[in-house]
């Protein structure tokens, strides 16, 4: 079900380099379309557990090339709702947590600057206060179809079974890691962040999270009217930083996000599955030049 376009543009003044102008104007974003994805509770579902076939049974298609989002796009409300209510993978469920958000996604570019556009109504909450400086963190990531695996399950695979805040790891230290990523060799996810705070983070997953280093993010700018959240990033093509994947006209690359709501930290957010983003190029999610 496709979510309604909101019909007012949105302009940011934002800030960068000397030879970069200081006004960046977004889309019309009424002109722009809509792609609705359901983010949804994960519970403990880690990549290891999607892979190794005796508990999940889409292993055996993944083996084949089909993707998670495949089976599972129009399913993610059901199944963030088993998990958050403690009926399946998890063991510590927060009482009134929201099985799934929908939200509305936009995407397009001005041959320079990349502009994404995230709106979404807040669901209720009121449980314990995990991040009690975020009322709401928004990530997403972007892979230039060199990460092994993220064509079919997208994020999943920098979430593993060992990584802090899994049951039973105690290291407080262990991020979301790429299993043989490599910054050197182009094998990581190129991570961006929002938080409503106002602090942004551009920073890249591989053989950890590393949040700084990138020179991509131009500007993140979240408000919030009534019960709905719009976040909308200003993102620089050329990247130019510490793991910013460099991205082209005509070109998709594997695209997943992520919301921490209602003060949440941890692995205990709202995720999306994999989908592509392709700019002047067909795919889940098309930016085209305005």
């Amino acid at each position: 079900m496709r979510m309604a376009r909101l019909l007012f543009p949105v302009t940011m003044l934002v800030c960068g380099p000397a030879s970069v102008p200081a006004l960046a104007a977004a889309p019309d974003w009424s002109k722009v379309p809509v792609r609705s994805i359901t983010v949804f509770y994960p519970g403990v579902s880690p990549l290891e557990w999607a892979t190794k076939g005796t508990e999940h049974g889409g292993a055996r298609a993944m083996r084949k090339g089909e993707t998670c989002a495949g089976c599972h796009d129009e399913e993610a409300a059901d199944m963030g709702q088993k998990m958050a209510s403690g009926q399946k993978l998890e063991p510590v469920p927060i009482p009134g947590k929201a099985g799934s958000i929908p939200v509305a996604v936009q995407a397009a570019h001005d041959g320079t600057n990349l502009y994404l556009r995230f709106v979404w109504k807040e669901p209720p909450g009121g449980a314990a206060k995990m991040d009690k400086d975020n009322a709401v963190k928004l990530a997403f990531m972007l892979d230039d179809n060199r990460v092994a695996g993220a064509s079919l399950s997208g994020c999943w695979q920098a979430c593993h079974v060992d990584i802090r805040s899994m049951p039973g790891v105690t290291d407080d230290r262990k991020t979301k890691y790429v299993t043989d990523g490599n910054l050197a060799n182009g094998v990581f996810y190129d991570l961006v962040q929002w938080s409503s705070k106002g602090m942004k983070a551009d920073g890249y997953v591989a053989e950890r999270r590393v949040m700084e280093g990138g020179k991509g993010l131009v500007d993140a700018a979240g408000t919030k009217k009534g019960d709905e959240w719009t976040v909308v990033f200003t993102r620089r093509l050329a990247g130019g930083g510490t793991g910013d994947v460099q991205l082209a006209a005509g070109k998709t690359y594997n695209f997943g996000f992520a919301i921490h709501d209602d003060y949440t930290a941890g692995r205990f957010h709202h995720v999306s599955l994999g989908y592509t983003l392709g700019l002047d190029a067909t795919a889940d999610i098309t930016a085209a030049k305005q």
